[in-house]
């Protein structure tokens, strides 16, 4: 990429058409994930940038979710982290591109060397202001610990994960990003109506939630019954809409982190 390349710190309206309106160009596919994800280049003008192209005709069927939704659902989760402030998503679009409809969120790229916040770690070598949420031995049976560091940056995206209903925060979905931001990516299985909440951030759970996400939860409730829940209209129904402002209210109520659920896996697998 050039000095034009782009990134979600930028101004916001031209990284939104360069994903709408940019000549997509795909480069090949993340062969590890579970869906068709394709990663091509952008080119509007004199910007671009790489971005993750997810046509909706490669998304697999899953029992829970309806068919052909899950592209929609990334764009709503994007749509959620923008209205907190917290910016946790990259910008993500529903466009057209080479294999039909489906997301377009922008390509971040980890700096080399980027410590990772989760991981497996030996048991006796956890990091100090780390939380083991899991534990687990390797092939030689040694112990090791799947935990997250006590970060305020993971708190605001174990909150968003919260709201959003994420059945599915793996490890390997938290970025660090240029300028030492944190995102979350791969958001296709949020917002059902049922209480699906799996993730590997588990560490603060039952604590007071912080004075931020208190502020943040004040502020998303009152625009999911306005002009968020306009534009959320356009990729959910109306009762996932309904219960996402329940979830809201909920958290708002308690003050505090959820809890692991104990009737539907607290995890997803893999964890990483």
């Amino acid at each position: 990429m050039t000095s034009s390349e782009l990134q979600p710190r930028q101004d916001g309206s031209t990284t939104l058409r360069l994903l709408r309106d940019g000549e997509l160009a795909l480069e090949g596919r993340l062969v590890d994930a579970s869906n068709t994800t394709l990663r091509g280049v952008l080119t509007l003008g004199g910007a671009t940038s790489r971005c993750v192209y997810k046509p909706v005709r490669g998304e697999r069927p899953l029992w829970d979710f309806p068919d052909g939704t899950l592209a929609g659902r990334e764009v709503a989760a994007y749509l959620v982290s923008r209205a907190t402030g917290w910016d946790l998503v990259p910008p993500t679009v529903l466009r057209d591109g080479p294999f039909g409809p489906g997301s377009c969120q922008l390509w971040i790229d980890e700096p080399e060397g980027a410590e990772p916040l989760v991981g497996f770690v030996p048991t006796e070598a956890v990091p100090p202001r780390w939380f083991p949420v899991a534990a687990a031995r390797d092939d030689d049976g040694a112990a090791y610990a799947l935990a997250h560091a006590d970060d305020p940056r993971l708190a605001r995206l174990a909150v968003l994960d919260a709201v959003i209903n994420n059945a599915d925060r793996k490890g390997g979905h938290v970025l660090t990003g240029p300028d030492d931001r944190l995102y979350g990516v791969d958001h296709g299985v949020c917002f059902h109506v049922e209480e699906k909440l799996r993730t590997v951030l588990w560490g603060w759970s039952g604590r007071r939630l912080p004075a931020d996400a208190v502020e943040a939860l004040d502020g998303l409730a009152g625009q999911v019954a306005g002009p968020l829940g306009e534009e959320l209209a356009e990729h959910l129904t109306i009762g996932e809409i309904a219960e996402l402002a329940a979830r809201i209210e909920r958290l708002r109520d308690t003050g505090t982190f959820p809890q692991p659920p104990e009737d539907w896996p607290a995890m997803p697998w893999p964890p990483m």
